[in-house]
């Protein structure tokens, strides 16, 4: 099976992964775990888990949109959130809220929410990855 490898205009180069990554045949595609930066690599909200949600969603949108999808295509979600508690909902629902006005979208697909220790820095607060699927 072949997987065609991208790195779309719009979020920073890795040097140990790619940002999607798309199969042929079904046309399944899988994005990396997204979190608050820029294109330059830079943490947007630095202590502001909504600000942070919206950013991983509207990098998810990007990159979705560098495969050929859109968060209509979207499958399955998975977030990871540091030291989540419930409390903490209102503002994850914000900025996916927020996010979703900036795409254009109502989509709602299966959602996975994780607590999790810590991220890849200690700025990042949320990683939403998504698995989207194409016709």
């Amino acid at each position: 099976m072949a997987i065609t490898l991208l790195n779309p205009a719009g979020l920073p180069e890795i040097d140990v992964y790619r940002q999607v990554a798309v199969a042929s045949g079904s046309r399944t595609v899988y994005v990396a775990g997204q979190v608050a930066w820029d294109a330059d690599g830079a943490t947007v909200g630095v202590g502001d888990l909504a600000a942070q949600v919206e950013r991983c969603y509207l990098n998810v949108g990007t990159a979705l949109a560098g495969a050929g999808a859109s968060f209509d295509d979207v499958a399955k979600l998975t977030v990871h959130v540091v030291d989540w508690t419930p409390d903490m909902m209102p503002l994850l629902l914000d900025g996916i809220a927020r996010a979703a006005s900036k795409l254009g979208t109502t989509a709602a697909p299966p959602a996975t929410l994780l607590g999790v220790a810590a991220l890849d820095v200690p700025e990042h607060l949320v990683e939403v990855e998504a698995v989207a699927v194409l016709d």
